[in-house]
C-alpha cells in the first residue's frame, strides 16, 4: 500500500486566489505557503531559518470559505496529499508538484493577518507562537511519603 500523506503549518505569502469553473460551479482556491526550516549554517554554526514555498490548491466549499476568510500572512495548517503534473510553456517541458488540500485549518484569530504579518511577525512567513497556557502541574516536585526512601523506589 502506498501512502500520499502531506501536513503543513505555515502562512500565506498572499492573497487567495479564488476561481469559480463555468460549467460545474466548482469553487477552486489557490494558496501561496511559507514553511520555515531550521537548519544550521556550517560556515557560521548558528541555527537559520529557511524559507519553503509550496502551492496548495482546494477544492469545493472549504476552497469558497478560505478565499472568504484568509488573507496574506495568516497562519494555517494543511492536510493533504501530493499530486505530480507535467505541462508544456512555449515548447519546453516542465513539471510541477502541488498539494491538494483535504483539510485547512485556520490558525491564530482572525485579526492575526489584518496587517499581513500573521500574528504581528514582521516576516508574515514564521509559525505562530501557541497562546494556549501549557500544564507544568505533572512536572512540580510533590512532597515524598514519610518514611519513604531511595531504596524503596524500584528504578
Amino acid at each position: 500500500m502506498n501512502i500520499n500523506r502531506v501536513v503543513l503549518t505555515g502562512n500565506l505569502t498572499k492573497d487567495p486566489d479564488m476561481r469559480t469553473v463555468p460549467e460545474s460551479g466548482l469553487a477552486i482556491c489557490k494558496l501561496r505557503l511559507a514553511v520555515n526550516t531550521r537548519r544550521k549554517n556550517n560556515s557560521s554554526g548558528t541555527w537559520e531559518d529557511k524559507a519553503n514555498y509550496f502551492d496548495v490548491t482546494i477544492f469545493g466549499r472549504q476552497a469558497e470559505s478560505c478565499g472568504q476568510y484568509l488573507k496574506k500572512g495568516r497562519p494555517v495548517a494543511i492536510d493533504g496529499r501530493l499530486d505530480w503534473r507535467e505541462y508544456e510553456v512555449e515548447g519546453q517541458k516542465r513539471q510541477s508538484v502541488d498539494i491538494i488540500a483535504e483539510n485547512v485549518q485556520f490558525l491564530g484569530g482572525r485579526d492575526d493577518a489584518g496587517n499581513g504579518n500573521g500574528n504581528g511577525y514582521s516576516s508574515g512567513i514564521r509559525t505562530p507562537e501557541s497562546d494556549i497556557p501549557a500544564d507544568t502541574s505533572d512536572f512540580e516536585p510533590q512532597p515524598v511519603a514519610a518514611g519513604v526512601s531511595d531504596d524503596d523506589i524500584p528504578f
